[in-house]
């Protein structure tokens, strides 16, 4: 009996302790799934957040794949085709299984295809719409209430292509609008469950999706792009010296969109959009489209604002746009809208009244 005693004293914090590491590693630190993990900006952030002591479910399709994932230190690998349901609701029940709950989720996986769109088959933009928009909506779905019970955080990796497109890019460009406007759906729908929803929209930095594209362009040899021919065999010219050894590659590294998910996901904070741009150029690109957009959209019909009315709007959402003040509720965010636009109704009808009271 003495013996058994003192065996159990010697083994209680030995057990104790492996119980304690267990709770340490489910418990005390939030846990983000990452789609599209397996290589590029996906595997550059699992492997910095996991750096950091948070745990990461990586979401990738390949065996290979996923066994080198799983060799990293606090990350779990879990397959996770993006448009295949079951592995979807497969993996909802692994991390569910796991006991550490669900912090953030990071919809990165994403696909790209060029071709004017009058040349591009059908097939071409269901399959970039697959992955980029109805992923993205597969994956929120199946997560939502894992992230809604920890109150956490939504990031979609979107683009400066869902504010702005060019040539040739209507498909990748029209799937990442779409993302745009999901997030900000998304955004006011969680928002009463104090989940935060942020889109992250990168410019031109290091990207698995552009080496992708080029290799599908070069091993569709029966493609024809009609009139557009002449471009195809420019834009194949350049993929196939991208690809020769020791060409430089494009872009810069992923280091500051890292930062911006990191941010969105953790900071008490966070914004609701981050344009991450390698070139001061791609910035000007890009907020010139959305401005040109709004003012576009303003002109030319009997609702349409004054140069004054819209210069005064700007200066009024500045401190809410750039975080220095923010609206508690969805309705308050409307009131602030209401009480804006009836300040300038009441302006407008002034100099009439007062013709009027003469």
């Amino acid at each position: 009996m003495k013996l058994l005693v003192l065996i159990a004293l010697v083994l209680t914090p030995l057990f104790t302790q492996a119980l304690a590491s267990e709770a340490d590693r489910t418990e005390g630190r939030k846990s983000v799934l990452i789609t599209g993990a397996s290589s590029g900006l996906g595997r550059a952030t699992a492997e910095h957040l996991s750096a950091k002591g948070y745990f990461v479910y990586a979401g990738a399709r390949k065996n290979e794949d996923l066994q080198e994932l799983n060799k990293l230190d606090n990350v779990m690998a879990v397959r996770l085709d993006v448009t295949n349901q079951d592995q979807i609701d497969a993996a909802v029940r692994l991390i569910e299984e796991q006991g550490t709950g669900l912090w953030g989720l990071v919809n990165n996986a994403g696909v790209g295809d060029l071709a004017p769109l009058i040349a591009a088959d059908v097939a071409d933009i269901q399959f970039v719409f697959d992955v980029n928009v109805f992923g993205v909506f597969r994956i929120t779905k199946a997560f939502a209430p894992l992230i809604i019970e920890s109150r956490g955080r939504i990031v979609n990796i979107s683009s400066i292509s869902g504010v702005l497109s060019v040539g040739t890019a209507g498909m990748y460009a029209g799937s990442k609008h779409a993302v745009e406007a999901m997030t900000d759906s998304l955004s006011e729908e969680l928002q009463g469950f104090s989940v935060h929803v942020s889109a992250v929209n990168p410019g031109g930095f290091r990207s698995e999706i552009d080496a992708t594209s080029c290799k599908r362009m070069l091993a569709d040899i029966n493609a024809d792009w009609g009139l557009f021919e002449e471009r195809r065999q420019e834009m194949l010219g350049d993929c196939r010296r991208s690809i020769q050894p020791g060409s430089a590659t494009r872009g810069m590294p992923p280091i500051a969109m890292i930062n911006a998910i990191q941010h969105a996901l953790f900071d008490e904070k966070p914004r609701s959009r981050y344009l991450v741009v390698s070139k001061q150029i791609e910035a000007a690109d890009t907020i010139v489209q959305a401005t040109k957009e709004m003012l576009r959209l303003n002109g030319g019909h009997n609702h349409s604002y004054t140069r004054d009315e819209i210069v005064g709007l700007v200066d009024d959402i500045w401190p809410f746009a750039v975080g220095e003040k923010s609206w508690a509720t969805v309705e308050e965010e409307w009131a602030f809208i209401d009480a804006w636009d009836s300040e300038i109704n009441a302006n407008r009808k002034a100099p009439d009244q007062t013709l009027r009271d003469q």
